[in-house]
């Protein structure tokens, strides 16, 4: 199954020749989660190969227009196009005005198919297909949340171990659900025997905001954190002032919260492509993992899971982990 970020858009309040507003399409085995469908997200979509039948959620940080205002024509997309499944609509409780006025903003053909998820306080959990979202409060001029995807744990067979013990076939499945199985001689195999833990695969995506409390409790750890770095350092008093980070802020978010791939976003427009390796080498002064300034329609992957050999697993003191 597919795992990965299409960036439809990378601008912040003002899009330039070269940077639609913000735009970003989270593919994750068969869900579609787009987040902060700015102004022309909808022909982005069409320019990525995207379409309105791969959105399952929707989901809006805060109400600046920059975040927000491709809204009505993704709705409207997703009503002429008759996507037939639900589309869950997840944003700030507190702009529920803008939301209503947004999700109606003209005359068409309605659908039923989105389903409002307000958010509020200070941890919210829904239920999205293989993962859960998990919405927390930012810091930023208006309300603003950052949201989180978790894959649940599991565990990673192991063929020798099956083979050794003689298990396979329906009693692999049988074994996975039940937690044991019964060989014809009585005797009992455990999934523990078979298997090693396999940690589930996360993502966040951290939009304007100050540092705070909330940026790192949803960035601790993922394999995938997309995050604004509106500004470089020398414009951080600045950064503080509009409620953003900058560059070797959000390298430090990474950096603090075990993060394997970074993916900085939301450049102001005062910035040029020929400045993009200012705001890589400021971020990589603290996060020495992998960086990735985006560009419209790229598409980056979720790393491969991080897996350690079954030596490693059995030594004392080792923990399986994605980061």
């Amino acid at each position: 199954m597919t795992r990965e970020l299409v960036v439809l858009g990378t601008a912040s309040a003002v899009p330039t020749r070269h940077r639609n507003h913000n735009g970003y399409l989270l593919l994750w085995d068969g869900q579609g989660f787009l987040f902060d469908p700015g102004e022309g997200t909808q022909r982005q979509m069409t320019m990525a190969g995207m379409s309105a039948h791969d959105v399952t959620w929707i989901c809006v940080t805060h109400f600046h227009g920059d975040h927000c205002l491709g809204v009505p024509g993704v709705v409207q997309r997703i009503a002429r196009d008759k996507v037939a499944h639900a589309v869950q609509a997840a944003y700030p409780a507190s702009g529920e005005e803008f939301w209503e006025r947004l999700r109606h903003a003209t005359a068409f053909a309605d659908t039923s198919v989105i389903i409002p998820r307000p958010a509020s306080g200070e941890v919210v959990r829904w239920p999205a297909g293989p993962v859960t979202l998990t919405a927390r409060p930012l810091s930023h001029p208006v309300e603003s949340y950052g949201y989180r995807l978790d894959e649940p744990d599991g565990r990673r067979m192991l063929p020798e171990e099956l083979a050794r013990r003689g298990v396979h076939g329906p009693m692999i499945g049988e074994l996975q659900r039940q937690g044991s199985v019964t060989l014809a001689d009585g005797t009992a195999v455990r999934l523990e025997e078979c298997s090693v833990p396999r940690p589930g695969q996360s993502a966040a995506f951290v939009m304007d905001t100050r540092l705070c409390d909330g940026v790192f409790a949803l960035a601790e750890g993922v394999d995938l954190l997309v995050i604004e770095s509106t500004f470089l350092s020398d414009e951080a008093a600045l950064a503080q002032e509009y409620g953003h980070l900058t560059a070797a802020q959000a390298g430090q978010v990474a950096r603090d919260c075990g993060v394997r791939r970074l993916v900085l976003t939301h450049f102001s427009e005062r910035y040029s492509f020929a400045d993009e390796p200012r705001f890589v080498e400021e971020a990589a002064k603290a996060f020495d993992s992998e960086i990735v300034a985006a560009r419209d329609l790229i598409r980056v992957p979720v790393p491969r899971r991080s897996t350690l050999s079954d030596t490693e697993i059995a030594k004392p003191g080792n923990a399986a982990s994605t980061c």
